[in-house]
């Protein structure tokens, strides 16, 4: 038995079990945010099973104790990364000027993308692979255009809905995860100068904001 699942017999058994329970649920953390780490390391090979449990400081055998195999791990970590993005993202200055609402927008998008792009490679890479992983990559984007919904507003507002949705969608591959892996890694652009592409765009591609009644 592993140290980190060892109880404590002077505890009575509920509390040995809730104990056990609780310490394995860390360990969980621990090897997800060990197999994220590994994932922003430049070489951008998948880690392997030694790899993050070494990171992690665990054993191999906790990893597969609390992971059916390494597909289960990518999963696990897929969740947690999203959940985490998406409560990272949220919108602000909804009700700021123009410019305010896409300078905001972008600045948020901007610091998630560089944050979760490493991330976000490994589930692409493996979405053929691994399917559950096609519905999670849905989620992210479709919560990228309801952001832009709340974002853009009173701009999307005098659209008819067709046009609407067609500009979410091109709004929605402008900003996306490849979009800022281009610009940072292809084009070498600093976050700055990647950000004020974006924010250019978007203004182009807005239709012109209602005059206030």
């Amino acid at each position: 038995m592993d140290a980190e699942t060892a109880p404590d017999e002077t505890l009575p058994k509920t509390q040995r079990i809730d104990g056990r329970r609780l310490r394995s649920e860390r360990t969980k953390q621990l090897i997800i945010e060990a197999y994220l780490e590994l994932l922003r390391v430049p070489s951008r090979q998948m880690p392997t099973a030694a790899q993050i449990a070494e990171r992690a400081g665990y054993s191999v055998r906790s990893i597969f104790e609390r992971f059916a195999d390494l597909p289960a791990l990518n999963l696990a970590t897929a969740d947690y990364a999203l959940a985490m993005g998406q409560a990272e993202a949220v919108a602000r200055h909804v009700d700021g000027d123009r410019q305010t609402r896409i300078r905001s927008h972008v600045r948020t998008r901007a610091e998630s993308c560089e944050k979760w792009l490493p991330m976000w490679r490994a589930l692409t890479t493996a979405e053929d692979q691994l399917p559950e992983l096609k519905a999670r990559i849905v989620l992210a984007r479709l919560g990228n255009i309801e952001r832009m919904k709340l974002m853009y507003g009173p701009e999307l507002a005098t659209l008819a809905p067709a046009e609407r949705d067609q500009l979410l969608i091109a709004l929605a591959i402008m900003v996306s995860f490849e979009s800022w892996d281009q610009l940072r890694e292809c084009y070498n652009l600093s976050m700055e100068a990647a950000q004020a592409v974006w924010i250019t765009a978007i203004g182009r591609a807005l239709p012109p904001t209602p005059t206030p009644r």
